[in-house]
């Protein structure tokens, strides 16, 4: 991989993809037709775009309730989008149009089970022949405990940091995050890589001896295992978190490979990509962590214009739109400038969240990328069948293959009978 004239490695380069963009009026620019943002071709469109820019991969959101103005329960605005599609199985179908981008669907780590998720992200990463990741997210809803019926969340929006019962609330939905993320990646590795022999003549399709139960015992999940899919083309698909404050930190320092963080400008990068990697320190993390920061993006060839489009934006809506990220508004030139200036305070890519997609991403592929290719600061074609690739992260080991150790704690029983089951696992 080339560097730059200053010696800088290349940037990462992810979008971020929600409905029709992520202005809650987007849809009143995107020009498209009722009801498309609930078809295939729609995301198919944004991934090949995207994908033709080179980026390194697409995230798709979701959620476990309708989008609404309020952060708990519904309002009841017509003029905003309501309802969107399951993003891993949007990703799992946008998977054999597109060669080479990575794929990373929002799912949640609240309310879910971590067996099921486990085989729909191996799959995934099956279908996408080794392109697959997950942006791991947890919900403090009650509007959205409410449609599980199995636990009550902390009363009033949990982010106070004032509230001790609300910060002790949210430590438990990140320990339970940490705990489900973990489950997962045992499960992916209960197949060891060459369990699968198709050994025609003694009639064994699997080695029973590269089977493991990743026997999983905790506060949140008992989970046994093993995974009733083989162990991903990736070995672990790529764990993603976005974070916005110390608790997240430490869960991404501890369980993800990529965190998204949402700094304001250099100083406030710098402050935060400390943090990040002192959380990652005094976890002993012996893998790489990398740190993206997210901007949501309005571009155009005149910066005026771009602020004035976003001005027309808040007008449709009725109100100045407030996102978690910081909002830049202005040329494809202009942001190349901010993210070499973040580049130096420690962020090592950038997930963009476009304003409005039918817009902005394309403003992205044809303005942005060749930009940072003319700076040398972004690549020139890919390099890599994988996501892992893309990121420069390695195939990790199987914590369960006879050549690796195995982690403390963790029991890999003897499974050697040529009648070994390999189905099912219960969560709690």
């Amino acid at each position: 991989m080339t560097t730059d004239e200053r010696g800088r490695r290349p940037l990462h380069l992810a979008v971020a993809l929600d409905g029709a963009g992520w202005h809650p009026a987007a849809w009143r620019l995107a020009g498209l037709a009722p009801g498309s943002l609930f078809t295939a071709q729609h995301w198919i469109g944004l991934v090949r775009l995207a994908e033709r820019g080179l980026l390194d991969l697409v995230t798709l959101e979701d959620s476990l309730g309708l989008q609404s103005s309020p952060w708990d329960g519904l309002d009841d605005r017509l003029d905003q989008p309501r309802g969107r599609l399951d993003a891993v199985m949007t990703a799992a179908r946008v998977a054999p149009t597109t060669s080479n981008i990575g794929l990373v669907p929002t799912a949640f780590t609240t309310h879910t089970e971590p067996f099921h998720l486990s085989k729909a992200l191996a799959t995934l990463d099956y279908v996408s022949a080794g392109r697959a990741g997950w942006r791991a997210q947890i919900t403090a809803r009650q509007s959205d405990a409410a449609h599980f019926g199995r636990r009550q969340m902390y009363p009033g929006r949990s982010g106070r940091r004032d509230d001790p019962e609300a910060r002790r609330a949210v430590n438990e939905l990140f320990e339970e995050a940490s705990d489900y993320v973990e489950v997962v990646r045992r499960l992916w590795d209960s197949w060891e890589d060459d369990a699968v022999i198709r050994d025609t003549d003694r009639g064994r399709f699997v080695d029973g001896d590269k089977l493991h139960y990743v026997d999983f015992s905790g506060p949140f999940f008992s989970v046994r295992g093993p995974s009733i899919t083989p162990r991903p083309p990736q070995g672990q698909p790529v764990v993603i978190a976005l974070a916005h404050g110390p608790q997240a930190y430490r869960f991404a320092a501890s369980a993800a490979d990529v965190v998204l963080v949402t700094p304001v400008d250099k100083e406030d990068a710098a402050r935060i990509s400390a943090e990040v990697r002192e959380h990652e320190r005094g976890l002993g993390r012996n893998r790489p962590l990398l740190i993206f920061a997210d901007l949501l993006v309005v571009l155009e060839a005149d910066g005026r214009a771009a602020e004035h489009r976003w001005q027309s934006l808040d007008a449709f809506d009725g109100a100045e739109h407030r996102s978690d990220a910081r909002r830049f508004s202005g040329r494809p030139e202009d942001l190349a400038d901010l993210m070499a200036e973040w580049q130096e305070a420690g962020i090592e890519g950038f997930r963009l969240r476009p304003a409005v997609l039918s817009i902005d991403l394309p403003a992205i592929v044809e303005g942005l990328v060749p930009e940072l290719q003319r700076r040398q600061a972004f690549r020139q074609a890919y390099e890599s069948s994988t996501l892992r690739g893309h990121l420069g992260l390695a195939r990790p080991d199987n914590r369960y293959s006879s050549t690796d150790a195995t982690p403390a704690g963790v029991s890999v029983p003897d499974l050697s009978s040529d009648r070994v089951s390999v189905g099912g696992g219960g969560d709690r």
